[in-house]
């Protein structure tokens, strides 16, 4: 049982939909599909005869996708799902159509390619939104800088360690060894800190059910778990735990190399080349506890999700 099992609130959501899409001159053309139903959020397909609109209830803790999606595609309206209308208290968005999901590309095409033109308009984008960090943090975007990520890793170690005990055999070697990071994690934080570029908007799940392709190039979606900080950490997510996996999930068999290249592209000289590779290794590493971090902060990942982000931060593996 949800919150969106309730039919008022059905009702609610259907009938701010349909007042949003009367006024934009798009009117629903028949009901809503479910798309899905998660502790993270709801997502409903509206049809429209001007295509299909997307309607996204966000679960409360993280309302603050809408403010953040807002300020983002401010600045960059062609990387993002236009928004068509918002109620941030409540979490709700209207979002135009962004296309098919790159998911299904790389499927068809047996290829993952596309991430050779995904990464560098990502990157572009992270790069334009340096100067909106603060606008990102009013929003409510969690703030994992690199000053502060050390202390909030050492705190979710904390948090976690008897969850961890509990979920699996090693649990507790696990959580043990996690705790003895914390003095690394620091270190590598002070290292990427000197590497730049400037921190900024990461979108910190960036994989291939966030991703979709329309006739005017790709859009990323999902920004409820965006954070600031490195930009460098969404390498984490995308290359080590999607793009090296291949059309065929296995594990490296893919070589990294050029999606690497091009995700930095648009960073230009703001990676000096004598130091890009140990940065890049690093960020690799650390994104992982980022990601552990901001998954367990929402109170709605379990915690075998935050195991396996601390074996990649650890071991290079699940």
């Amino acid at each position: 049982m949800t919150a969106w099992d309730d039919p008022a609130r059905q009702q609610d959501a259907a009938a701010w939909v349909a007042d949003r899409l009367i006024a934009l001159g798009t009117p629903p053309t028949g009901p809503s599909d479910v798309v899905h139903v998660q502790p993270w959020s709801t997502v409903h397909r509206v049809p429209t005869a001007a295509g299909p609109r997307w309607f996204k209830a966000t679960a409360p803790a993280l309302r603050h996708e809408v403010a953040v999606h807002a300020v983002v595609s401010a600045r960059r309206p062609d990387c993002v799902p236009a928004l068509l209308a918002a109620d941030p208290d409540r979490g709700w968005m209207l979002m135009a159509d962004a296309g098919e999901r790159l998911r299904e590309i790389v499927a068809r095409e047996r290829s993952v390619d596309a991430w050779l033109e995904v990464l560098p308009r990502y990157a572009g984008l992270q790069r334009d939104c340096t100067d909106d960090v603060p606008a990102l943090l009013a929003a409510g975007a969690p703030d994992l800088r690199l000053a502060v990520l050390p202390d909030a890793y050492a705190q979710t170690v904390d948090e976690v360690a008897g969850a961890l005990a509990a979920d699996a055999p090693d649990g507790a070697d696990l959580a043990r060894r996690a705790a003895a990071a914390t003095e690394r994690v620091r270190e590598m934080c002070a290292a990427l800190a000197s590497s730049g570029p400037a921190e900024t908007v990461q979108h910190d799940d960036l994989n291939d059910g966030q991703v979709y392709r329309g006739a005017d190039g790709y859009r990323v979606l999902d920004w409820g778990d965006a954070c600031v900080t490195h930009p460098f950490l969404s390498l984490s997510v995308a290359v080590e735990g999607v793009i090296a996996w291949g059309p065929d999930d296995v594990e490296g068999s893919v070589g990294t190399g050029p999606f690497v290249d091009a995700y930095l592209a648009p960073f230009g000289d703001d990676v000096p080349a004598a130091g890009r590779d140990a940065a890049v290794r690093t960020a690799l590493r650390l994104g992982w506890a980022c990601r552990a971090v901001n998954g367990h902060r929402s109170g709605l990942e379990e915690v075998g999700r935050t195991a396996t982000r601390l074996r990649m931060l650890l071991d290079g593996h699940p």
